[in-house]
């Protein structure tokens, strides 16, 4: 697909009567046909005057601090321009008005994807955000991020992808941890044990037929009180149940500091010791803290992830054809950040 270049091109792009999502797909966005249609009628204007290849220097700076995320597909969609990026990496905090990205070149190179590339970094670094969050509520404790659905599905890789950058151990999503080189992780929902009638059956069967590299760790709140299914499951797998997971919902009162506590002595009374306990559920950090002081091993957190607001990032031209510039009520000329590596 070509890129779009004017108003024409926009006028005589036809959506395929069959289409079967409205997600973008990657040759619509290297197109350019998420970016706003000023950006195009810019373009128009400037080529129009002869003025559109005016070399600029263009600066990136977000509203609130966080940790950025979203470069890597940034330059993707940057890789054949004849331009100069300047970046701090990903994973790396940033403040309010930091400047995170520098780009050095022609406008007409990039000037029509600024919609585009604000977009991918201000969610990316706001997922990104939101599980730094949750990494430094959990320590070295492990977490998984179970966002995906709460997401719209293309986004949900994009998301999970976020969140270890920010820190989560891995992701549940499919695509997300194949992305970052990884296989996923998860064991089984509720519905396996609904459909089933019975826990314990389930969990035999997992252990059986499951690959030797898959964790052994078994809802316990399907059916009966959590402690009792614990010690059930336990009881069946021995030593080879890795953990329990507890995702009490929240018409019983979820998953409480006070139950992690029961579980985890009537375990240990048992001989259990060596089982772990999961915990999932509307987590935050501060539920994070909580339920870790109270003997939570690890943790799956989702919407506190998913559900993060995007981080506001503003793309300012700083020098046109080498002179200082700005719109009033910022300051001409870059705004110099050390920790700016060139990756392009």
């Amino acid at each position: 697909m070509d890129e779009i270049k004017n108003l024409v091109d926009v006028k005589n792009f036809k959506i395929e009567s069959e289409r079967r999502f409205y997600s973008a797909n990657h040759d619509e966005i290297e197109a350019g046909l998420t970016t706003d249609i000023y950006f195009i009628k810019t373009m128009e204007i400037l080529r129009h005057m002869g003025l559109s290849k005016k070399k600029v220097v263009a600066e990136i700076f977000p509203r609130r601090a966080g940790i950025l995320c979203g470069v890597e597909e940034v330059l993707n969609l940057l890789k054949d321009k004849d331009i100069e990026v300047y970046s701090l990496a990903e994973g790396e905090s940033f403040e309010p008005k930091d400047t995170v990205m520098r780009i050095i070149g022609s406008y007409e190179e990039f000037g029509m994807f600024e919609t585009v590339l604000l977009g991918m970094m201000a969610h990316s670094s706001a997922w990104a955000t939101a599980s730094r969050h949750c990494r430094e509520a959990a320590g070295d404790k492990v977490y998984i991020c179970f966002g995906a659905r709460h997401v719209h599905p293309a986004v949900a890789p994009v998301m999970e992808r976020a969140a270890v950058i920010g820190g989560a151990n891995n992701a549940s999503c499919i695509l997300a941890a194949k992305l970052l080189g990884r296989e996923p992780s998860g064991t089984i929902p509720h519905a396996a044990m609904l459909v089933a009638g019975d826990t314990v059956s389930v969990a035999r069967t997992y252990d059986e037929i499951m690959p030797p590299d898959s964790p052994r760790i078994i809802l316990v709140d399907t059916f009966k009180d959590e402690a009792e299914e614990a010690l059930a499951v336990a009881e069946a797998l021995g030593r080879a149940l890795e953990g329990v997971r507890l995702d009490t919902p929240s018409e019983r009162g979820g998953v409480t500091p006070e139950l992690v506590n029961e579980v985890r002595l009537r375990l240990n009374q048992k001989g259990y010791n060596y089982v772990k306990i999961f915990v999932s559920g509307g987590l935050t950090p501060e539920r994070i803290r909580e339920l870790s002081a109270a003997g939570a091993d690890a943790f799956g957190v989702g919407s506190y992830i998913s559900g993060a607001s995007p981080i506001d990032m503003t793309l300012d031209l700083k020098m046109v054809d080498g002179t200082p510039i700005a719109k009033r009520g910022r300051i001409p000329g870059p705004v110099d950040n050390p920790k700016l590596k060139r990756i392009m």
